[in-house]
């Protein structure tokens, strides 16, 4: 196993800050329904009773999230029943009426209207893709969703939580009898490293591991301001608080000790500011927009040519995954390997 930077265990390391277990890379919150998958990370871990249920915050106006009756009896004091909600988002998303969306913010108003996306899509959006949501393609939102229930459980799958002890323990218990080298360019002595395996799994990015011979793909990076609080046990009340307006400059707020319950004195918290990814940096996000979704197939073909080397995770397959569905493919890919 080899990781050029100087810790195992990619986006879900931990770090340890005063006994807090930090989500270094962002918040990491683990769900899936797929029963293979679950089975497979609880051989290395328990897991506690964490439900995501994030909070918005418009210019200090907090909501619920996702969209549900917490969130549209906030916003509107005339509603009270779901058939209240039902009414009023379909008569604000009647301005779409006949017409196709041309960019993200018609898209969003046909889906929810024009008060929720103002409020909670809008100015986050628009950090995270660093442009206006009228010159963002509409097909970047597909669906919003919407709950016509008190329920503030952001995820629907049936099994949800954090690693007792962080994500730490499920990286060191899988990779306890295996070699590993941190601060290694793999791609800088390839040829070296391919020589020592019958097999090479590559989780970098596709287009660096082609030296950008086809051109470069287009990710968003992040940014990571971290801070520990000796005066304050408890700062936000909750683990995730997102920025919703345009003009706070970080997307949300991390209260870490939230994730695992911890009680000991004082917090750590993350702001999380978007940015445009320049080699050198770290990336994120794949731009999935169809100019690069070609570039990347292009990258995929010349991938397919070359024996016993397999390209994995967003960066890998230059999409959008979530931790299960990393499992869910590594584990479909051993199958193959078999």
């Amino acid at each position: 196993m080899i990781d050029r930077r100087n810790h195992l265990g990619g986006n879900i390391y931990c770090e340890d800050i005063h006994g807090i277990h930090v989500h270094k890379y962002g918040d990491h919150i683990f769900h899936t329904s797929n029963q293979k998958v679950w089975d497979y990370v609880n051989q290395f871990c328990e897991f506690n009773n964490y439900v995501n249920s994030p909070i918005a915050n418009f210019k200090g106006e907090l909501y619920n999230m996702p969209f549900n009756m917490n969130t549209f009896t906030k916003l509107w004091d005339d509603v009270v029943t779901p058939n209240d909600a039902m009414k009023k988002i379909e008569e604000e998303k009647g301005v779409m009426k006949d017409t196709i969306p041309k960019n993200l913010e018609e898209q969003a108003i046909s889906l929810v209207g024009k008060t929720i996306y103002e409020k909670l899509v809008k100015g986050y959006t628009e950090k995270q893709w660093g442009r206006d949501c009228e010159y963002l393609p509409s097909f970047i939102i597909k669906r919003l969703p919407v709950r016509f229930t008190f329920n503030n459980n952001y995820f629907n799958d049936r099994y949800q939580g954090i690693p007792m002890g962080g994500y730490n323990v499920i990286i060191g218990k899988m990779l306890e009898n295996v070699e590993t080298l941190c601060n290694v360019d793999y791609l800088k002595e390839k040829e070296k490293y391919d020589a020592l395996a019958e097999k090479v799994i590559f989780t970098g990015m596709i287009d660096e591991y082609f030296g950008y011979s086809l051109g470069k793909l287009e990710y968003r990076s992040l940014k990571f301001e971290t801070e520990y609080l000796s005066d304050i046990d408890n700062y936000q009340g909750n683990a995730v608080i997102n920025y919703t307006d345009r003009e706070t400059p970080y997307t949300r707020v991390i209260e870490h000790k939230h994730f695992e319950f911890q009680e000991v004195p004082g917090t750590v918290i993350t702001k999380e500011y978007p940015s445009n990814w320049e080699e050198g940096m770290e990336a994120y996000y794949p731009v999935n927009d169809e100019k690069n979704n070609q570039l990347y197939e292009e990258y995929r073909k010349l991938a397919e040519k070359i024996e016993n080397v397999y390209f994995g995770g967003r960066l890998g397959q230059y999409k959008y995954y979530d931790m299960d569905k990393v499992i869910e493919s590594a584990l479909d890919l051993v199958n193959t390997l078999e």
